[in-house]
Formats: structure tokens, sequence, C-alpha cells
């Protein structure tokens, strides 16, 4: 159950299965200073590249993960006003039809951005795997 006084727990994964992998020096410590720069421990980033690279979650960075958490902050923001408004129509109260335009236009308004940054996100991580300009 989600707390009430802060953001909701997360689900513990149990992570049983191990992958064995050789690293020349070299490439070890390059794989350290990627993890580093990515602001993420050596496990937790070639998890990700792995599971980038399986098709099953796309690699995201520190910058990456808080431009998802103030995105997901203005998308329950914009779900609080739509909330408002529906629980008001429920209850048979009258509505301003523009301020409810601006909430819908607000929540569309936000979806589009998720969805361009997601986007932007998904090309960088590509290009930057496959050394090209994102």
């Amino acid at each position: 159950m989600a707390n009430q006084n802060g953001p909701p727990s997360r689900k513990v994964i149990r992570r049983a299965k191990v992958a064995h992998i050789r690293f020349s020096e070299d490439e070890f410590s390059a794989v350290e200073a990627a993890a580093a720069k990515a602001g993420l421990s050596i496990s937790a980033f070639l998890r990700s590249l792995s599971l980038e690279g399986a098709g099953t979650q796309p690699f995201l960075n520190t910058a990456d993960r808080e431009v998802i958490r103030l995105l997901g902050h203005d998308m329950r923001m914009v779900g609080h006003g739509l909330n408002h408004f529906a629980r008001a129509m429920n209850a048979g109260r009258s509505v301003d039809i523009l301020d409810l335009g601006g909430a819908v236009d607000n929540a569309r308004a936000v979806a589009t951005t998720v969805a361009a940054e997601l986007a932007a996100m998904t090309k960088q991580a590509g290009a930057a795997r496959r050394r090209e300009p994102g």
C-alpha cells in the first residue's frame, strides 16, 4: 500500500540470476567511469544497458530520472485538478467550462511533453550507444 505521507513504496525485486562477464582493465575502467557519470552503480549501469539492449527497459541517467520525476509530479497535479472537476460534476455542482477547458489543456500539454521527452531520451540513449550525435 502507498504511504499517504510520501512517495509510493517501491516493489522489492529479488535478483537471483547472475551473468558472469569479463573485462580487460581498460574496459572495466571505461565501464566504471560511465557508470559514475550516469550516477549508477556498476551493476545498475550494466543491468540498465542490458535491459535496454534487450528491448525491455530504456536506459535512464540521473538527468533523465529527474525529468521523469518532475513530469510525474506535473501529471499528478493535473490529475488532482481533473479529479476536482469530476467530483464537482458527479455531485451535481456546476463547473466553469473555461476552467475545465484549461484543466484539459494542461493535461494535454503535460501528456505531449512526456511523450516528447521520452522520445528524445530514447533517441539520445540509442545514439550514445552507437556513438552518434543525439
